[in-house]
């Protein structure tokens, strides 16, 4: 999952078609739920870059990338997310993607991206059984859970993934690593190890 960071869907679109933008995604999905097929399924794109999820590193040969019209900064409307379950439930049926295999860009790119980042839906797509809804287990050691989980990092850059994290589970969330973080990630490391 990504937002486009453009003001237009339009205007994503064609960069996303334009070979000198050296990327390219498989759909790019308007704010009216227009919805636009780029690149076939089975086909490479370049969406992820550098990042990783879990052991895989090479997130665009092992991924379907859907470009999400928004800037960040403003709320994903209805039309938008109702084409986007429509379009989920089909890629997932297709390539027997569970839930929890379903990430940001953030997730597999801590640092180096935020999207589609706090004012995504995500809990919406986890009541719907596109996407996880962690609960909380007793807190653990976040790190190694967060590894468990499929953050790939140095424990020493771990705000990047704290970020990242607390964008998807715990929007709002402000400050220091706390005993909520680390009992949500225990609950995903439990329930949904990467391995």
């Amino acid at each position: 999952m990504h937002y486009t960071a453009m003001g237009s869907a339009e205007g994503a679109r064609d960069w996303l078609c334009n070979p000198d933008s050296g990327v390219s995604s498989h759909y790019v999905l308007a704010r009216d739920g227009t919805c636009w097929h780029l690149v076939d399924e089975e086909m490479r794109a370049w969406h992820a870059g550098a990042g990783a999820w879990g052991s895989v590193d090479d997130v665009n040969s092992r991924s379907v990338g859907i470009e999400i019209a928004n800037t960040g900064a403003e709320p994903f409307p209805e039309p938008q997310m109702a084409a986007l379950e429509r379009l989920m439930q089909g890629i997932m049926a297709r390539w027997s993607i569970p839930p929890e295999r379903v990430i940001g860009h953030s997730d597999m790119a801590p640092g180096r991206k935020i999207d589609p980042g706090p004012r995504f839906d995500w809990a919406r797509l986890a009541r719907r059984g596109l996407s996880i809804r962690p609960g909380q287990a007793a807190p653990g050691d976040f790190d190694a859970d967060a590894r468990r989980f499929g953050y790939v990092y140095d424990p020493a850059n771990r705000g990047p993934v704290l970020e990242a994290f607390r964008a998807r589970f715990r929007p709002g969330a402000e400050g220091p690593l706390d005993a909520t973080d680390r009992a949500i990630m225990a609950d995903l490391a439990a329930r949904w190890p990467v391995a």
